[in-house]
């Protein structure tokens, strides 16, 4: 079938992204589904740092490419071997296809599924193949998702159900940015009631993952960022303390707030400057989180010896730690309890021929999660 996307050709192009367009919309050729894949209507994607990533060169990944991969849509079509779902069936796609049988995947942690993780760099679905074409060449999957498209297909282990009632511009946020940042706290980390957090970088995945310290019962939460506007809205959802990265001996003041420092520092702003100052603020006996993807070439100096004396740990996060067909029911009835209120992220909707012009609000922080319906 014939459907609109948009193609990402290469990397590195200069912003405004309004005026060098890296991202053109544009009818390419999907084909139907194969064996064990399904056809879904994208009914709605957010905008990523992630996608941002690839667009900026930050996240290398094979072109020409339709991005995104934080979506939400409606199933269209069922490819062979798929009897668990129904056309019509409500669906989050979730960026890491979880083939069930790699040692990973036996040990219940989908995220670092092996053939997945190698699809995705491929840039082909789980099957190792491409169903998006152009002129009769092959376009690669981002991650396994490309949801910047009217339709997608995918594996089937790129998807889980959902309830027909919620509504699928809100579901989609629970596809990366909620299963990601509320994953890292409740996952991840763990965090109980009482305990102390703090979360660098509010972007979209930043501030699911302070909403989750909120509903984990976190006695203190603070909130770092470049960003005032970003600090002010982290007070409205609930951090307790707000510091602005810029500032001189940031760190000090932040461990001097928290008496040594706290027991959880997320580091959410995928910068290796933003990781050196989460392990700063953690406190002896804490552990620091990162779930950010800097460029690949980023490194971090860590004091070894702390390691040791204060028996600290350094942890990373994919996908939130999460087992999708889990977590995103459980996040969703968090949500619907208002207990994990996601919503309150959304900064507004674009059609796809906007996409360029709302990566240029992404990247200049403006805003926190724009979506798109194609």
């Amino acid at each position: 079938m014939r459907i609109r996307a948009a193609v990402l050709e290469t990397m590195g192009a200069p912003p405004p992204y309004a005026t060098s367009r890296p991202l053109r919309v544009q009818e390419v050729d999907l084909d139907p589904p194969g064996p064990g894949e399904v056809l879904v209507r994208i009914a709605a994607a957010g905008l990523c740092h992630s996608d941002l990533s690839v667009i900026n060169g930050d996240r290398p990944r094979p072109l020409p490419m339709v991005l995104g991969h934080e979506a939400a849509g409606i199933v269209e079509e069922l490819g062979p071997g798929v009897d668990d779902l129904a056309r019509g069936d409500h669906v989050v796609l979730v960026f890491v296809p979880a083939c069930g049988h790699c040692l990973p995947c036996m040990e219940g942690r989908p995220a670092l599924c092996e053939p997945g993780a190698a699809a995705n760099g491929a840039g082909t679905l789980l099957s190792g193949g491409h169903r998006l074409r152009r002129d009769g060449e092959a376009i690669h999957h981002h991650v396994g998702v490309s949801a910047f498209a009217e339709y997608a297909t995918v594996s089937r282990r790129s998807l889980v159900k959902i309830d027909p009632d919620l509504p699928l511009e809100e579901a989609a946020l629970f596809g990366c940015a909620v299963l990601t940042g509320a994953g890292a706290v409740i996952n991840t980390a763990g965090v109980r009631p009482g305990q102390t957090v703090a979360v660098v970088g509010l972007g979209g995945v930043g501030l699911c993952a302070l909403l989750a310290a909120v509903a984990s019962g976190a006695r203190e939460i603070v909130a770092v960022d470049l960003l005032p506007e970003k600090l002010a809205f982290a007070r409205q959802l609930g951090a307790t303390a707000t510091f602005d990265a810029r500032e001189e001996r940031v760190a000090e003041a932040i461990r001097d707030a928290t008496k040594g420092g706290v027991d959880f520092a997320f580091e959410l702003a995928g910068s290796a400057k933003a990781l050196e100052l989460a392990w700063a603020i953690t406190r002896r006996g804490g552990t620091t989180i990162t779930a950010g993807l800097p460029h690949p070439s980023a490194r971090l100096p860590v004091p070894v010896v702390q390691l040791v004396a204060e028996e600290r740990a350094l942890k990373g996060s994919y996908i939130g730690t999460a087992v999708p067909a889990r977590d995103v029911p459980r996040l969703i009835a968090l949500y619907r309890r208002g207990r994990l209120p996601v919503d309150r992220l959304m900064s507004g909707h674009l059609r796809l021929d906007e996409i360029n012009e709302g990566f240029d609000r992404l990247a200049r922080g403006e805003v926190i999660r724009q979506i798109v319906q194609p």
